[in-house]
């Protein structure tokens, strides 16, 4: 009888440590999703702050260029409001595809182009959207770790229950995968 006992303790013991080892695994690797999703959101404002830079740079160069810059200053005001990975996706790629427009009007103004604020302005931007792309790929890298753990058997068992469920990834549209072009 006491056999009996010892190994009923014991089976118990080892599956509520199991439980609570996977439990806390999951609770750490939701954790690096949301800090991987706050690494988007930090280089994303960055982004935000420097467009009304770019904007002004352009405005005084061409001004009646004013429908562009209405269309940037919008797409970044949806950026900006936007909160879920797939929210967030769709307003970056109309706000990448409004700062192609923008760059493809400054290519008509030559004195812009040499312009050392703007060359400033176009390499920070450049290096912004190189850590955008980083950001997106640890976050989904991230996400693609968080979901396998929270889909696979047994963790599928206690995923469920306390309520972990599956992250979306960042993705961008097949157009807006490429970096906004920045060069001259």
């Amino acid at each position: 009888m006491n056999i009996t006992w010892i190994i009923v303790i014991a089976a118990a013991v080892i599956i509520g440590g199991w439980l609570i080892a996977v439990y806390n695994r999951l609770v750490g690797m939701k954790m690096k999703v949301d800090e991987a999703w706050s690494d988007i959101d930090v280089q994303t404002k960055r982004r935000y702050d420097l467009i009304p830079n770019v904007v002004e740079t352009v405005k005084g160069y061409a001004s009646h260029e004013s429908r562009v810059f209405e269309e940037v200053t919008k797409a970044r005001n949806v950026a900006m409001g936007a909160t879920s990975p797939q929210a967030k996706a769709e307003a970056e790629n109309m706000l990448a595809g409004t700062l192609k427009s923008l760059f493809a009007v400054a290519e008509n103004y030559p004195e812009l182009k040499a312009n050392v604020n703007f060359l400033d302005l176009q390499k920070t931007l450049t290096d912004i959207e190189e850590k955008i792309q980083a950001a997106r790929r640890f976050y989904n890298g991230n996400v693609r770790d968080f979901n396998t753990q929270i889909m696979v058997f047994p963790n599928n068992l206690i995923a469920g229950p306390f309520g972990f469920a599956k992250r979306e990834f960042f993705e961008a549209e097949a157009a807006a995968k490429e970096n906004v072009q920045v060069k001259f």
